[in-house]
């Protein structure tokens, strides 16, 4: 990984960059202020004007592009941002060295305990005076003077505070930590509208490893655009697009950290430090590949899988015989009658020591009741978890406090007759990494994802439900296989997108090459947002079928250009029930 220059640390720390300031502020003796008038304060700070409204937020997608790929950061290395961006910034803050903004400064800087204070950062009215530096970078510092009258989005904050923190930093505040206010001239708006662009790059768009990689710097920076606005209009769903933002933050967190435990590091570490410094560097490692795989899948519809420690496959047990677990709250008659004098039984009223205990071949029964197990998510044996009664009294709740609810990589595996409900998780509410995966008569109510195929790996769904999913209901990713039959898969892909065509995935989701297989019989698709079945295949060719009808966006044989690729994806439907608001079968892009 590469070094990352004060710059990068700082604008990593997004909102509040004051905070890579290493400085006396921290053992400074502050007050702990209150944000109500307090008695014997004989000034009160106005509250600050009205600052630039947002200048990117009214750029389309193509426009952010062509500003930092076509502009600012035309035939510049990844290696070098921090060059363009300050060329950039140059070009225009000579035009006017005098100007009124606001600075937004850390909490840390003025209270003991700024945690207690429930405001993101302390502005303050300043006066900038812009000198460029000789060696100039696009977080050199600025001198800035309390301007009159004296304004603060804390209402009670002493100038007499301001002007001491200011003092100590000799008036001096990184560049990026200023805003400017409106009312003054066009060149002062372009300035608000550089720093912006520049405050954005660094907070959304630029990587520390970036220099690492290989491709075009452009057309990386191009791909977080649209993830951006991917986020933006809501094609994205909202928990991926905060799951995503979270280890973006903790990245930058985590850099930080590195790069302050480095630089109070003396000029030869201890042994304590240099392990301590080596932790710290290879747990930020692991942070940035995760961010790798979020990018590079495009945060696909359940995110990337956490990386997790994988249960090792047992098989079958050496004698060869098998075992029915039993699990239920309480003890009753129906439990009797399921005993067989063929298998070994055994009663548990834990789900999980159940799950845990279980070799190839093994049968888990689940009477009524609700239940929450954590080994659903690294099932690698080929059992049955079977619910004794009506699905829906059977019910296994997720747990929110993890990444996954049911993962099976087990090579014949059946759920039936049971109830999932997904809450507070994501990922797909039943993700089939690899094998074959068998849902019969049971209820899936999903909250994030519905079910996901990977690459290679098989599901056959038989009179079940899936509702809910914010997602698609089903999603095939290339080369998997499915076969649905007599399933209701409603109320899915509920989440809001400003572009039907690209948001809206419906009910089945299938994305090819190499082409999944499908087959769909007997199902009713019905009240979902968008398409009963959404086909993704890459191709400068848009076709849709409406009530039967062909309807192509670009020029060429629309109905062999389907039957081809119902052709190439094996996909057979019979006796199906689509009820979808305007199209049956999509094919996009």
């Amino acid at each position: 990984m590469a070094s990352s220059s004060g710059l990068q640390a700082e604008e990593a720390a997004g909102e509040a960059p004051g905070a890579a300031e290493d400085s006396p502020h921290g053992s400074r003796s502050r007050r702990l202020l209150s944000l109500s008038p307090r008695e014997g304060q004989d000034e009160e700070a106005e509250p600050l004007p009205l600052q630039y409204p947002s200048y990117l937020g009214s750029l389309s997608g193509r426009e952010k592009v062509e500003l930092y790929c076509d502009g600012i950061l035309k035939d510049y290395k990844a290696e070098d941002p921090n060059e363009a961006i300050s060329k950039y910034l140059l070009e225009k803050l000579k035009m006017k060295e005098n100007w009124l903004g606001v600075w937004k400064s850390n909490p840390d800087l003025f209270f003991v305990n700024s945690e207690e204070i429930p405001i993101p950062y302390v502005g303050v009215l300043v006066e900038v005076t812009c000198k460029l530096p000789q060696n100039p970078s696009a977080n050199f510092k600025v001198s800035v003077s309390v301007a009159e009258p004296f304004s603060s989005n804390v209402a009670n904050i002493p100038r007499q505070l301001v002007d001491e923190v200011l003092e100590e930093m000799d008036h001096c505040v990184p560049l990026l930590e200023v805003y400017p206010i409106e009312g003054q001239d066009t060149v002062v708006f372009d300035i608000a509208k550089a720093l912006e662009t520049a405050r954005f790059f660094y907070d959304f768009l630029w990587r520390d490893w970036d220099d690492e990689n290989n491709e075009t710097y452009t057309a990386l920076i191009e791909e977080r655009i649209k993830i951006w606005c991917d986020i933006q209009n809501g094609i994205i769903p909202a928990p991926i697009a905060h799951r995503f933002r979270r280890n973006l933050e903790k990245y930058k967190s985590m850099l930080l950290e590195l790069i302050h435990y480095q630089t109070n590091v003396k000029e030869e570490p201890t042994a304590e430090e240099a392990v301590e410094c080596w932790k710290k560097y290879y747990a930020l490692i692991m942070q940035c590949g995760l961010l790798k795989i979020w990018e590079d899948l495009r945060l696909r519809a359940h995110g990337p899988l956490t990386p997790r420690i994988l249960r090792r496959r047992k098989g079958r047990r050496g004698d060869g015989k098998t075992v029915t677990y039993m699990v239920a709250k309480t003890s009753t008659s129906e439990m009797v009658k399921e005993l067989s004098i063929d298998t070994h039984d055994t009663v548990e009223e834990n789900l999980n020591v159940a799950l845990d205990n279980c070799y190839s071949g093994d049968t888990v029964l689940i009477f009524p009741g609700e239940y929450k197990a954590a080994n659903l998510s690294m099932l690698t044996e080929d059992i049955t978890i079977k619910g004794v009664g009506k699905p829906e009294e059977i019910m296994i709740v997720s747990n929110s406090f993890h990444e996954n609810f049911v993962v099976s990589k087990a090579q014949n595996i059946k759920l039936m007759n049971i109830t999932l409900i997904q809450q507070g998780i994501v990922d797909g509410i039943i993700v089939v990494e690899s094998g074959h995966t068998v849902l019969e008569s049971c209820i899936l109510k999903c909250e994030g994802t519905g079910v996901c195929v990977l690459a290679g790996a098989s599901l056959t769904v038989i009179n079940s439900e899936i509702t809910g999913a914010q997602g698609a209901g089903v999603e095939l990713y290339p080369g998997s296989k499915a076969t649905l039959e007599g399933n209701k898969i409603h109320h899915c892909s509920t989440f809001r997108t400003s572009d039907s065509s690209r948001g809206s995935f419906g009910g089945i989701n299938i994305k090819v090459l190499p082409a999944p297989i499908l087959r769909l019989k007997n199902n009713h698709i019905y009240n979902n947002n968008g398409y009963a079945v959404t086909i993704i295949k890459p191709s400068e060719q848009l076709c849709a079928t409406v009530e039967g009808t062909v309807e192509c966006a670009a020029g060429g044989d629309g109905e062999d250009y389907v039957s081809k690729l119902m052709q190439e994806l094996s996909l057979e439907i019979q006796q199906n029930v689509l009820e979808e608001t305007t199209k049956d079968i999509s094919i996009v892009n």
